[in-house]
């Protein structure tokens, strides 16, 4: 009768997306546990009570449920700052443990807070085995870095290598993260499994153009999407730079929307989104740029299905999950060559990948393909079928087999799911 216990210290799955804070990594925890359940599991994902009043145990779907901790201030903080509280959620994880008798077949970190919370609880519980994923690495982003003050600390650094070493397996997204595993942290690679992330392909699906811009009051000749938080390191300055480029080259005459879905609900407060308005009005693309702010992923497939091309200029990515719902949705997409990207699309195939921070090669392959119908809807069919692989129950399924190599009997231990309403809001 043992659970799964997946520790997400400051990635609620609960939380409303495309913040500052909120991403990919929310959507993940959440479908996982979801599936999971759905295979037989019990899962409790842990997390940092975020807002005030919020239930401990929330239902989250079939044989899943979200258990809110009370570590540290109850609103959204930057990870770094969560550090002095983790001995706390630790604390309060082995409380609810106590307290309700729940045992658990083995805990599944996600981020390095959650990684150093989930040896501990390894270590505490006489040796429960420890599967981990970091989503991002510090080492990579330190090395990637445009400015001293875009490093994280060597703390994290460190931390990151201490729980490689310590865990009993790692999951990769993919084939470059592993590599990136064995070189920067000193991983075994005997121990990492390379497990893409997943899209939910029954909501992103492809559908009409014409009526998803309807629906949307989207009216322009060419729409461009752009769907994620407007941070540094997603390369909005880039885009920025090349639609000027685009503009000077004779697109200036045409009807261009660029769709920024993302960002912080408080407009007010969003100081990615006031220094990127900034940059358009001096480059002079100021009237083609349309800030959405935050949608719920419900929302997102319509601006898919509405968009022309579907851009993702990052300067690195782990995974780039927003590339994979809209190659789902059947959207032409353009993304940089960097990390998962690399992966995830075929370049010509389900899609165009162009050289990072190159505004020029950026431009080139947006005025390409807008002049190309029949190449963008080719490249579309092609993406929409690509993405069928990466089905969540697909995921879920390839998770489970690596559990079963620590702990064979798992789905005979397992506490049997119970059926729950799962549409509840925080």
């Amino acid at each position: 009768m043992k659970r799964i216990g997946v520790i997400s210290v400051h990635t609620c799955p609960l939380a409303v997306l495309g913040g500052k804070e909120t991403g990919g990594m929310n959507v993940y925890v959440r479908e996982v546990a979801r599936h999971l359940g759905r295979l037989g599991l019990a899962v409790d994902v842990f997390t940092r009570k975020q807002t005030p009043g919020v239930p401990t145990v929330v239902p989250l779907g079939w044989g899943a449920r979200v258990i809110h901790i009370d570590a540290g201030p109850q609103r959204p903080v930057p990870p770094p700052e969560i550090v002095p509280d983790l001995e706390a959620f630790t604390d309060g994880v082995m409380t609810f443990q106590r307290r309700t008798g729940a045992e658990y077949a083995l805990f599944h970190g996600h981020y390095w807070l959650s990684g150093l919370v989930a040896v501990e609880l390894s270590r505490r519980l006489g040796g429960v085995p420890v599967v981990q994923m970091f989503h991002t690495l510090g080492v990579v982003k330190n090395a990637l870095a445009d400015q001293p003050g875009d490093r994280v600390p060597q703390a994290r650094v460190d931390a990151e290598a201490r729980v490689a070493a310590q865990a009993d397996r790692i999951v990769a997204a993919t084939p470059l993260e592993s590599a990136e595993l064995a070189w920067y942290c000193g991983a075994d690679v005997e121990r990492v499994r390379t497990i893409p992330c997943g899209v939910d392909v029954e909501l992103f699906s492809p559908g009409g153009t014409v009526a998803a811009r309807t629906r949307l009051g989207l009216s322009a000749e060419w729409v461009l999407l752009f769907v994620g938080r407007p941070a540094p390191v997603k390369g909005l300055e880039v885009l920025l730079q090349a639609l000027a480029r685009l503009k000077a080259d004779g697109l200036g005459r045409a009807d261009v929307r660029l769709v920024i879905v993302g960002g912080d609900l408080n407009e007010e407060g969003d100081e990615d989104r006031a220094r990127l308005r900034a940059l358009a009005d001096s480059l002079g693309v100021g009237a083609w740029v349309d800030f959405k702010g935050p949608e719920p992923q419900s929302a997102l497939p319509e601006y898919y299905r509405a968009a022309d091309l579907c851009l993702v200029p990052s300067h690195h990515e782990s995974f780039g999950m927003a590339a994979l719902e809209a190659m789902a949705c059947g959207a032409t997409v353009v993304a940089s060559r960097v990390g998962g990207l690399a992966t995830t699309i075929q370049d010509g195939v389900t899609g165009v990948l162009v050289p990072p921070r190159d505004e020029v090669a950026l431009a080139a392959a947006i005025g390409s393909l807008l002049a190309d119908g029949p190449r963008r809807r080719t490249l579309g069919r092609h993406a929409a079928r690509w993405a069928q692989s990466f089905a969540w129950p697909t995921v879920a399924r390839a998770l489970v087999e690596l559990y079963e190599e620590l702990v064979p009997d798992l789905r005979r231990r397992a506490t049997p799911p119970v059926s729950v309403n799962c549409a509840l809001v925080i």
